[in-house]
């Protein structure tokens, strides 16, 4: 499915800034990352994600209902929940559930019918958002102009079409969010922002909005739960949005499923907020200032952001270091969950590499391998250990204590690269990965006891 994305996507690798007058072109994602198959970011709009992924449901027999509407939950009964589902042509029908995970947006009925808190508020400003056609701009880059009264920036979409733009309204403009948007007033806040650089034609659809910060109070409420925009809301700088919805969902998906497979106590999907409610507060907060920064109205900020952003970000950027830390940092790939239960060292720990509680960085396999990279390696669902260094560190009679458990066991003791960005060096060591490609367990010897008494609390037999 993450090649259908891709494919169906425009990969970004420039930037142009535009601010008094002058033009400047950033590069962005030439980064050269290892540890990552997509080092930039990926222009694709919300219909044409949605199409890629009906159809992988589809192809897996799984049928996405529409016109569809929760209009009741009962979460006290029996441990599980009771829906009510409210059908397009007014049936009503019941479906009991284990567990229901709300994943329907800021307005979350979900949420709403729980109970859960969403503390925060909305911004002052109001944006126009628009698909449309968009003449004398490059369309090899995304594009952001800076001007005193906010910005502008166009990026390349491609389809439905070439260009989304997002278009802050100047703090004099009172428009209602509701209000209908013409192309002549779009035109008007882009002449305002772009001099009469850009001509505007053809809109696909346009409508003003408004930007919330907001975070529910627990994502959890017995056998509910809340992923995505049900739990955190924030500005769209930085593009965090989806990538944090996503790994929501993927660090719930795999722990929901141990548990209805009966292989998980109660720690298990308590550790879901425990380790995804302090990286939604981190997201809120640094979007937050980046659009305080982006929208502010005082004299100093404005002045920083029209002529000192725009001279000095091409100079950080030069740096590739400057951009791939940027990047990570965006994209999210630094996010890990050390400190958390989930997360163990175990003996002789090597003192490089991915500690436990961060992602596993990709990296080449040996053309013998049946898998490319480390990250094809473990793409099949479920646990998996990596057992590292030389063949006769790990004999029969020793991995055979493994059998029990429902991992899936590779050796790599050729694998160079791989190893050295795990960190071992020419000795022992194992790597216990979780379903969702985080190192939930290392060790640097030999000796299983520490790895089979994680096992036995978190896998099971």
């Amino acid at each position: 499915m993450t090649d259908e994305l891709v494919a169906a996507g425009n990969p970004a690798v420039r930037l142009c800034l535009h601010a008094q007058g002058r033009q400047r072109s950033v590069p962005l994602f030439d980064l050269g990352l290892a540890d990552t198959a997509y080092p930039y970011l990926l222009l694709l709009s919300q219909a044409e994600t949605e199409r890629v992924l009906g159809e992988h449901l589809a192809a897996a027999g799984v049928d996405v209902e529409r016109g569809v509407e929760l209009v009741g939950l009962d979460a006290g009964a029996g441990g599980g929940a009771v829906a009510t589902l409210r059908h397009a042509d007014g049936r009503q029908e019941l479906v009991a559930a284990r567990f229901v995970v709300g994943c329907d947006g800021a307005h979350s009925t979900v949420r709403h019918l729980t109970g859960i808190g969403f503390e925060g508020g909305a911004y002052p400003q109001t944006f126009v958002l628009a698909d449309l056609e968009a003449d004398g701009v490059d369309g090899a880059a995304a594009h952001v102009f800076l001007a005193e009264q906010g910005m502008l920036l166009l990026f390349p979409l491609g389809r439905p079409a070439s260009w989304r733009m997002i278009v802050m309204r100047p703090p004099t403009d009172h428009t209602p969010p509701d209000a209908p948007v013409t192309l002549d007033e779009v035109q008007t806040l882009a002449d305002t922002y772009a001099g009469r650089a850009i001509r505007l034609r053809d809109p696909v659809w346009m409508t003003n909005f408004r930007l919330h910060h907001r975070a529910a109070t627990r994502y959890r409420a017995g056998p509910v739960f809340l992923a995505g925009d049900a739990a955190h809301i924030h500005s769209p700088v930085g593009a965090q949005g989806m990538n944090t919805g996503i790994q929501d969902a993927v660090n719930l998906g795999w722990k929901l499923a141990q548990a209805l497979r009966g292989k998980a106590g109660p720690a298990l999907l308590d550790s879901y907020e425990q380790e995804r409610a302090p990286v939604g507060r981190m997201v809120l907060r640094f979007t937050d200032r980046a659009f305080a920064v982006a929208v502010s109205t005082n004299p100093v900020v404005r002045f920083a952001r029209t002529r000192i952003v725009p001279a000095l970000l091409p100079v950080l950027l030069a740096s590739k270091l400057v951009r791939a830390t940027a990047f990570r940092t965006v994209a999210e790939l630094n996010i890990g969950y050390r400190h958390r239960p989930l997360s163990a060292q175990g003996a002789g720990a090597p003192r490089r590499g991915p500690r436990a509680g961060d992602r596993l960085p990709d990296a080449p396999l040996p053309t013998s391998e049946a898998a490319s990279t480390l990250h094809q390696l473990i793409a099949r669902p479920g646990w998996h250990l990596l057992l590292c260094g030389p063949a006769d560190a790990w004999p029969a009679t020793v991995t055979a204590r493994l059998d029990r458990y429902r991992l899936t066991v590779h050796r790599l003791t050729g694998a160079v690269p791989a190893l050295r960005r795990l960190g071992v060096t020419g000795v022992a060591a194992l790597y216990l990965v979780r379903p969702d490609g985080h190192v939930s367990y290392r060790s640097g010897d030999s000796d299983l006891t520490g790895l089979l008494a994680y096992l036995d609390r978190w896998v099971g037999a």
